[in-house]
C-alpha cells in the first residue's frame, strides 16, 4: 500500500478554495500512484476555524464541501479533516473511498 502525505496549508474560512486544494492533492497523489492519501486535521475549514464553528451556516457549508470532495475520491482513498455535527460539534477525519464518505472519526 502506498500512502501519500499531503501537507498542505489550507486558509481559515476559505471551504471552497481548501476543498479544491484537496482535491489537487488528490489528483496528485492518484497520479503519484498512492492508494490512500492523508490531509490534515481540518482541512476543509482551515486551523485554527475557532469562532466560525459557532457559526451553523460555516458547519452547514463544511459538510457539503465534505460531499464535493468524496465524490473525487475515485480510484483513491483520503482521510480528510473536517467539522462534524451529531448533536454536538467535532474536530473530525472523514473516510472518503469510492467517492463515498465511509467513515467519520471523532
Amino acid at each position: 500500500m502506498r500512502i501519500a502525505l499531503a501537507q498542505i496549508n489550507p486558509t481559515v474560512g476559505d471551504l471552497a478554495g481548501n476543498s479544491r486544494l484537496i482535491i489537487s492533492w488528490m489528483d496528485k497523489a492518484r497520479a503519484a500512484g498512492a492508494d490512500i492519501v492523508c490531509f490534515p486535521e481540518l482541512a476543509i475549514t482551515g486551523y485554527p476555524p475557532e469562532d466560525l464553528v459557532l457559526k451553523p451556516a460555516f458547519v452547514r457549508d463544511n459538510l457539503a464541501q465534505l460531499s464535493v470532495i468524496a465524490r473525487s475520491a475515485t480510484d483513491i482513498a483520503a482521510v480528510v479533516g473536517f467539522v462534524d455535527e451529531d448533536g454536538d460539534l467535532f474536530n473530525a477525519a472523514a473516510f472518503l473511498h469510492h467517492s463515498e464518505i465511509t467513515a467519520i472519526y471523532h
